[in-house]
This record gives structure tokens, C-alpha cells and sequence, in this order.
């Protein structure tokens, strides 16, 4: 993968920021033509520095929900065992973020459901069904102090 440069991270910066920025726009605050920061962001995008444009919605709009930490203990360490799990995973929409780690938990799941009786029956879908999962932990979130999806960049 080629690197960067100083401009290229300017341009990741903005669009982390605000990803609805004309091409014009974004040219005028990185300091480029907009033909060679159109260039620029296409090459970003090709070479998979840029992953996707997303919108992020803002849950307290939309009604009553419950964000969840799950930490998920597993009975053995095989490797295609938790690939199946991770495979539920990913198939499951309540879940939001899934990250296999070290230490004394195996996965911990970022959950978001409408209520209890649903987080129930997520949990009896994903969590009580796998023979592998030997026990879980959930945290209710109380509130969100921060929400950063930017990378910091050098």
C-alpha cells in the first residue's frame, strides 16, 4: 500500500469530520484544484484507506433504546469455533461492534436493542444457543459520555 502524505491526511481528516463536503469544498479547505482533490480522494478510496461514507444517526431521536456492553466468556479456545460464533455474529443486526480479545474474556459485543424483552431474546438466539459460550456479562449503558468515530491520524 502506497503511503501517505500530509495532504492525503488532511483530506481523511475532513471527510472523518464531515463526509458530506463537496469535492469543491474539500479542495478549497486542504488547499487543492478540485480535479487533483477529486484525484486524491478516488485514490484513497481505491487503495482502502477510506473504507465507506456512512451517516451517523443520532439514537436519541429515535425513540427508547438500550446500548449494552456484553463481555462473552467461551468454554474452549478453537480457532473454527469462534469463527462460527463471530459468523452469528455478524448476522445478527442488534449487534453493533464485535471484538475478540485477550485476557480472561474472549469477545466483548456493543448491543443495541429496543428494550429488555428484546436484548432477551437476543441473548437466547446468540448467547444461550452456542454450546461454546460458557457464560456472559452484561453492562447496561447509562448514558454516553463520548462517541468518536475519527482516527487520529499523524
Amino acid at each position: 500500500m502506497a503511503e501517505i502524505d500530509n495532504i492525503d491526511r488532511n483530506i481523511l481528516r475532513q471527510l472523518q469530520q464531515d463526509s458530506r463536503l463537496t469535492n469543491v469544498q474539500l479542495a478549497e479547505v486542504v488547499g487543492l484544484s478540485p480535479p487533483a482533490c477529486l484525484k486524491r480522494v478516488k485514490r484513497l478510496t481505491e487503495q482502502g484507506y477510506i473504507a465507506r461514507q456512512v451517516t451517523l444517526l443520532d439514537p436519541s431521536k429515535l425513540g427508547p433504546m438500550l446500548h449494552m456492553v456484553v463481555e462473552v466468556f467461551m468454554e474452549r479456545d478453537h480457532k473454527h469455533l469462534f469463527q462460527a460464533f463471530v459468523q452469528r455474529v455478524q448476522d445478527t443486526p442488534e449487534v453493533k461492534q464485535c471484538y475478540q480479545v485477550t485476557g480472561e474474556v474472549d469477545f466483548v459485543l456493543v448491543v443495541m436493542t429496543t428494550d429488555m424483552v428484546a436484548y432477551e431474546a437476543l441473548c437466547d438466539r446468540l448467547l444461550y444457543s452456542d454450546p461454546n459460550v460458557r457464560k456472559f456479562r452484561t453492562l447496561i449503558s447509562m448514558k454516553r459520555d463520548k462517541f468518536e468515530t475519527a482516527i487520529d491520524l499523524p
